[in-house]
């Protein structure tokens, strides 16, 4: 029988029911004869210590991505973290080792570093990084690999950290990368956007969107309509989702 039977993987996060990944493998394992008996479900919990729970009764687990808000706060659980996700601090990726235990990956800088690649020219050098959260802590050891300085953006100014009245037509001028790593636009609150002031963005900038529902984000709309390269994150959820598959399977 093929080794590939009988494996489980999933999904950890809150309010999932909108999820890429369940789709994603569910389509990957449907349309390969390998993978027959694989499955991929969404564990939505209300809280992280609902995971110990999911762990004790589903025993044929092999792998788990992990999504919002659970990046950070699911490390204690895991016996062991790779040393990228150690430096990030944050996972989004467990493996069930043979021996039973959990190791937590990250490889959302990877999709983030292979989809942002091949937009960058000379002049992309520094990047603003919209969010605090788990998610942007991949998007920055990407742009460290890169090579690209990065400034954290949020609601309060804490050091390295700007908030969002101190961007204006000067930061504009020293960061030609403006990165959403918050949920904010995501559908079905498709209406919101970062409040940053969108009339100084030119053909000179990137404007990426870590959100891929809806497909193009007030975000990006408004980058877009200042001639901004756009980017939305579709792609680097299929890079992380074919390295999370790697992981699971080495």
């Amino acid at each position: 029988m093929l080794d590939t039977i009988r494996k489980r993987f999933g999904l950890l996060g809150r309010n999932i029911s909108y999820s890429f990944s369940k789709g994603y493998f569910t389509d990957k394992f449907n349309n390969n004869k390998l993978f027959e008996g694989c499955t991929y479900d969404n564990f939505d919990i209300p809280e992280i210590t609902a995971f110990p729970e999911i762990i004790k009764n589903t025993p044929e687990l092999k792998g788990m991505n992990v999504t919002i808000p659970y990046k950070e706060v699911v490390i204690p659980y895991l016996d062991k973290l790779s040393k990228i996700a150690t430096e990030i601090g944050a996972v989004n990726t467990i493996k069930f080792t043979k021996k039973g235990k959990l190791k937590g990956y990250n490889t959302d800088y990877y999709g983030f570093m292979k989809s942002l690649e091949p937009l960058l020219q000379l002049h992309h050098k520094k990047a603003l990084i919209l969010g605090t959260g788990g998610a942007s802590k991949g998007v920055a050891y990407a742009l460290k690999e890169l090579g690209i300085l990065y400034t954290f953006v949020s609601r309060e100014a804490k050091e390295g950290i700007i908030d969002y009245d101190r961007i204006n037509a000067t930061t504009f001028d020293n960061y030609q990368i403006i990165i959403n790593s918050t949920p904010v636009g995501t559908s079905p609150n498709s209406d919101a956007f970062p409040l940053i002031p969108y009339e100084y963005f030119t053909d000179k900038h990137i404007a990426y969107d870590l959100i891929y529902n809806p497909a193009e984000t007030q975000f990006l709309k408004k980058a877009a309509a200042k001639g901004a390269q756009t980017k939305n994150g579709q792609d680097m959820l299929v890079f992380q989702a074919e390295k999370a598959w790697r992981i699971w399977n080495k």
